[in-house]
């Protein structure tokens, strides 16, 4: 049986959750082809692990590029600290960053999908931050925190994340991440790149 091991570079179970979610094997619907369909290699089965690495970027990213440098830092970063064991390494990096046409800040969301000689990048919905939060990201404080602030709950990047919280749980984390690691998939599974 031919296993396809994948390297997510972070401990948090919610961006492992989200490459399960996009390769369709956390417990989906058989009836919804997963990514895995579009593997070149059509593995039988794919294990999915966490390697906690750095992101090489600031806690709060800032902007587009940082976000997608801290992406790829961290599929860069697997394949570094798993060589040879992972067939495919996933970096997932949300930050905050506007964009031209639009007031205010996002909440937004990068993948990188790499194997040591191609990278493909994904991302994920972008979500307007409230105006009392985007003020207190700009005056340099994290989102995370600042949304356990909000909420007065704790730990809120391990569970449905800003994204529940922005959309009353229309779109929990783990399903907006889902989103930015199949972007990233696309030159692995598709025949256009």
């Amino acid at each position: 049986m031919t296993t396809m091991r994948v390297g997510v570079g972070s401990g948090n179970p919610v961006k492992r959750r989200a490459v399960e979610r996009a390769l369709g094997i956390a417990g989906e619907s058989d009836s919804e082809p997963g990514l895995l369909d579009g593997l070149s290699e059509s593995p039988e089965a794919v294990a999915v692990e966490a390697v906690p690495v750095p992101s090489g970027v600031s806690e709060q990213p800032t902007g587009h590029a940082e976000t997608i440098a801290g992406a790829e830092n961290r599929a860069a970063a697997v394949l570094d600290a798993e060589p040879d064991a992972c067939d495919l390494a996933v970096g997932i990096e949300g930050g905050v960053a506007g964009f031209d046409g639009a007031n205010g800040l996002f909440l937004v969301m990068w993948a990188a999908v790499a194997d040591g000689s191609r990278v493909g990048r994904g991302a994920g919905p972008s979500l307007e931050l409230p105006g009392p939060v985007a003020a207190r990201i700009e005056d340099g404080e994290e989102l995370g925190p600042v949304m356990d602030d909000v909420l007065d709950t704790n730990g809120v990047a391990r569970r449905g994340g800003a994204a529940g919280a922005l959309t009353n749980g229309r779109v929990d984390r783990a399903d907006a991440l889902a989103t930015a690691v199949a972007g990233a998939f696309g030159p692995f599974v598709s025949d256009l790149y």
